[in-house]
């Protein structure tokens, strides 16, 4: 038996076979490799997702911001300084016009009553009325008709329980109503149709046109 080693041929090199064991343990370690690479790979996704959501709802809410106006740019075009000027201007304007109105139905109530007082104070002095007693009752007529309509009456026609049967009580009646027409005015607040100026101003008006009527309104011409 030789002790010479033995030399394989260096012509050919043969490849070492791998038994069935290494190929399915080289096998297992490749593929618990890409498992760890996957799971390292997803654990790197979460946490940049976690990461960058707050930068991604900050740019949100700056594209919203900028493209979406805002409640106080709304309340702003909604409250426009202008606008809201122009409000305030017709506002005032409004209430200084029914203050004028006010005060010109006041005015009419008070020339009222002073016209009948002197129509009556004329009647009492020769007991009949001339051509000038005759046009201030005309006047007369004319503001009750004013009073009527500012207090919202209209030309309803009235007939009076007690209508008078001569001159001379006309003139107490015309004098009566125009003292109480002017007192009911008076009494009257804005803003508020008074029931009781509109009967007293138709009232007055039918007085008027019944004293048109009666005899001895002029002088009797010899």
């Amino acid at each position: 038996m030789s002790n010479e080693p033995l030399v394989q041929p260096t012509g050919s090199r043969s490849r070492p076979k791998l038994s069935r064991f290494q190929l399915q343990v080289d096998r297992g370690m490749i593929t618990q490799g890409v498992l760890q690479l996957t799971k390292s790979f997803t654990k790197a996704l979460v946490v940049f997702a976690i990461l960058g959501a707050p930068f991604t709802i900050s740019i949100a809410a700056q594209n919203s911001q900028i493209h979406a106006p805002s409640v106080d740019n709304q309340r702003r075009e909604r409250d426009d300084p202008l606008e809201t000027m122009e409000a305030e201007m017709l506002a005032k304007r409004a209430i200084k016009e029914e203050e004028k109105q006010y005060r010109e139905n006041l005015e009419r109530a008070r020339d009222l009553c002073a016209l009948g007082t002197t129509i009556v104070s004329s009647f009492k002095k020769k007991n009949w009325l001339d051509e000038g007693d005759l046009k201030k009752l005309e006047k007369v007529e004319k503001l009750a008709k004013g009073i009527r309509r500012a207090a919202g009456g209209s030309e309803d026609e009235v007939e009076m329980e007690n209508p008078p049967r001569d001159i001379a009580s006309a003139m107490e009646m015309l004098e009566t109503l125009s003292q109480s027409l002017k007192a009911n005015v008076e009494k009257t607040p804005k803003h508020v149709i008074s029931a009781a100026v509109i009967d007293k101003a138709n009232v007055l008006l039918e007085l008027i046109r019944i004293l048109r009527t009666l005899p001895s309104a002029l002088p009797s011409k010899a």
